[in-house]
């Protein structure tokens, strides 16, 4: 009995692409109109029919030969290309990971209007509450 990894194990690169783009068995089952134990099961087979393998590629956003072509190293080159490109200026990447604003800068402008909002609904609740005060004085 071996304990090695198939290199060909269909159910596993599903998985491990489900994984990558962070999504739930559950989410992919409702993507596919099944169930979490179906996609368990999908996940733990060693070959999937064609037409199956179609839904599930279509339901995490890549094609059935990225499925059939995935592997841990080539998920590795990949970012290591984009972040080897970036290094060297040449952004030949799709995606950048580079802010064109100040995290921090926001960070102070949403706790800015979070402390707004507080003081608004502070207001109100001071006016409802004045409100309520002048209806039971009025009685």
């Amino acid at each position: 009995m071996s304990t090695a990894t198939k290199p060909y194990h269909i159910g596993r690169k599903i998985s491990r692409i489900r994984e990558l783009k962070d999504m739930k068995q559950e989410a992919l089952a409702q993507a596919l109109g099944t169930n979490q134990q179906a996609i368990s099961a999908m996940e733990n087979s060693e070959t999937i029919d064609d037409e199956k393998l179609k839904e599930v590629a279509k339901a995490l956003g890549v094609t059935v030969e990225a499925i059939k072509n995935f592997s841990e190293e080539n998920v590795i080159n990949y970012f290591n290309n984009i972040y080897d490109n970036e290094i060297n200026g040449s952004i030949v990447a799709p995606q950048s990971n580079h802010c064109t604003f100040n995290p921090l800068d926001k960070l102070v402008e949403v706790y800015e209007e979070n402390k707004k909002l507080y003081e608004r609904l502070l207001q109100a609740e001071k006016e409802k509450n004045e409100y309520l005060e002048k209806l039971l004085n009025g009685k």
